[in-house]
């Protein structure tokens, strides 16, 4: 059965779904997205995913084609007409169909589409074994928080990681401080100290980093959002990463050398259990 997908209002199926050539998403990159997580036919922490949705789209002054409980019912819709027990549900909204020119015409009406993708990052394997990283210099523009589609430099920089055996791409800026990863958050662990980068227009607001910020309060983990290098990184006692589409996973070597001990740290282990606990008590 084709995958049914979401295309301004209408159900169909992947191949019929068309865009048009004057979409500005096409000729500049002018929209956003967001990504929700799916666990046992339900959707993951929907509200935060949503919050964030709208500080992009009104970051980019474009007006939401629907409401949040209308994107809830058509994320529920796709999830049920695909079948999806566990993978995501991806959202894109463009400012508009129009002639190119940089700067938009008044009352463009902005165009949806949406459609979903499986995965398990429940079973995933690399939980066990843990995952490698590979570095690279930041060359992304300067409003990251904004989760917009110009994703060309992460494309670049996740390439030349896989190129290099690893499973994601370690961002570092100009002055040697580590971002985060090509599209996951990034945190290291020192003796009982867990670090990530501060929010702020350098990085992405990742919903699942926020709840395991949030979950390390609850649980009495030391957590201190700071600055801190890539040579900090390498010395770490621990390292992982959090996303929708990973949850959390334990980083066991950054550009070829061992974080800790090269296996994956009990913190680290504890994160990933205590964030699934977390998914499913916030299943919508």
């Amino acid at each position: 059965m084709s995958r049914i997908v979401f295309l301004n209002g209408d159900y169909l199926p992947a191949d019929q779904a068309k865009i048009s050539i004057f979409d500005r998403a096409v000729n500049f990159g002018d929209a956003i997205y967001e990504v929700a997580g799916v666990l046992d036919g339900k959707l993951v922490d929907f509200e935060h995913h949503m919050q964030r949705y709208f500080n992009s789209l009104a970051k980019l002054e474009i007006v939401s084609p629907l409401s949040q409980q209308q994107i809830l019912e058509a994320f529920r819709k796709l999830v049920e007409l695909n079948r999806l027990d566990e993978g995501l549900v991806y959202m894109q909204v463009t400012r508009g169909v129009a002639e190119r020119d940089f700067v938009w015409p008044e009352g463009i009406e902005p165009s949806v589409f949406m459609f979903t993708q499986p995965k398990a990052p429940s079973e995933n394997q690399a939980a066990e074994s843990g995952i490698r990283l590979a570095s690279t210099a930041d060359i992304r523009w300067a409003r990251r928080d904004i989760k917009s589609v110009n994703l060309l430099a992460q494309v670049l920089a996740k390439k030349a990681a896989a190129d290099a055996g690893a499973y994601e791409a370690l961002m570092v800026d100009a002055d040697g401080y580590v971002t985060e990863c090509g599209s996951t958050s990034f945190f290291i662990v020192k003796g009982d100290l867990i670090l990530t980068r501060p929010l702020s227009n350098d990085i992405l607001p990742g919903v699942t980093r926020r709840a395991v910020v949030a979950l390390c309060g609850k649980h009495g983990l030391r957590l201190l959002e700071n600055r801190f290098t890539l040579e900090e990184a390498l010395q770490a006692d621990e390292a992982f990463i959090s996303a929708a589409s990973s949850y959390v996973l334990p980083v066991v070597e950054i550009d070829g050398q061992e974080i800790g001990d090269g296996i994956p740290g009990k913190l680290s282990r504890n994160l990933r259990e205590i964030y699934l606990e977390y998914a499913r008590a916030s299943l919508r």
